[in-house]
């Protein structure tokens, strides 16, 4: 009986850990990381990619854990976040403190042992993301623009991991990642408007479900779709993209604009949450490409 309760007890504590560091979230920032790496690097260290992912898990999770402490009333107020551990009751918020205190030096660390302007970053991002970001969302919808800095990061950290300096070629994968954060945040907040509204978060540009916002949609997917493609121009250093993979990233793009579009319409919730899954399947698909692009033309 002991026994089974102590694995009850141990399987509970995981699945509250895997909650407040957002296991989902986590676990695609440090696959956008392990694509700029993988880009920027000249030979593959399987120790480097051990501490890029550790340690990115490790920064997202801490910044996850100070948010969640921050809103832990405003999260007890919305449908998807009230059955978190801190609102629910199941951790308290010095434990979650601890966690989230533990995570950022762990996450700094290893991070510093790739090489300290990726530990910089890191820091960085957590700072903008607990900070500034997590205050100003209940205050204005400019909390998106912010959030978009931290959010941009870890595609360009993994290829600063990997060459150990931020050039032209960090900068333009670091533009991907923020310019894509509007349609796909705006497109999020506009599906749980209604209980993002509970909380009091202002997520949409208009502060409404209206046309305003549906345009900014649109023309940040187009920038998204722009800036996706430049690497094929030959005007990014050492980050290049052939004509065949940018046709393809630019057609996936067109699906992104094609929700993007319809959203502005029809202006109806289920259309906007197309878009939100769009977005993410567009981003994920592009690093992909991106990472095959360059081995693919190394073999030939």
């Amino acid at each position: 009986m002991s026994n089974t309760l102590a694995y009850t007890q141990i399987s509970t504590w995981i699945n509250d850990f895997k909650e407040l560091t957002k296991i989902r979230l986590a676990l695609s920032v440090v696959f956008s990381s392990i694509a700029g790496y993988l880009l920027g690097a000249e030979s593959i260290s399987l120790l480097t990619l051990v501490l890029l992912a550790v340690g990115g898990y490790a920064m997202v999770g801490a910044s996850n854990a100070f948010n969640q402490i921050i809103e832990k009333d405003l999260d007890l107020k919305m449908n998807r976040t009230k059955s978190r551990p801190i609102p629910d009751g199941r951790m308290s918020t010095t434990t979650a403190f601890i966690i989230a205190s533990l995570l950022t030096l762990l996450g700094i660390y290893l991070l510093y042992v790739i090489n300290p302007i990726t530990s910089m970053f890191g820091a960085i991002s957590i700072f903008l993301y607990v900070s500034v970001y997590t205050p100003l969302k209940t205050k204005t919808p400019l909390s998106v623009f912010v959030g978009a800095f931290p959010g941009a990061i870890p595609f360009m950290l993994g290829w600063v991991a990997a060459s150990g300096s931020f050039g032209i070629e960090a900068g333009i994968l670091f533009m991907i990642q923020f310019f894509w954060q509007f349609p796909h945040f705006w497109a999020l907040g506009w599906w749980l408007y209604d209980d993002y509204k509970k909380g009091g978060f202002f997520m949409l540009p208009t502060g409404k479900r209206d046309k305003g916002t549906a345009i900014q949609i649109i023309l940040y997917t187009i920038w998204t779709i722009l800036v996706s493609i430049i690497p094929a121009f030959g005007v990014t250093g050492d980050l290049s993209l052939s004509i065949v993979s940018a046709s393809i990233v630019f057609l996936s793009g067109l699906v992104m604009l094609f929700y993007a579009i319809k959203l502005f319409k029809k202006r109806e919730t289920k259309y906007a949450k197309q878009l939100m899954l769009a977005s993410v399947s567009y981003i994920t698909l592009i690093q992909i490409i991106y990472v095959l692009d360059k081995f693919i033309r190394l073999w030939l």
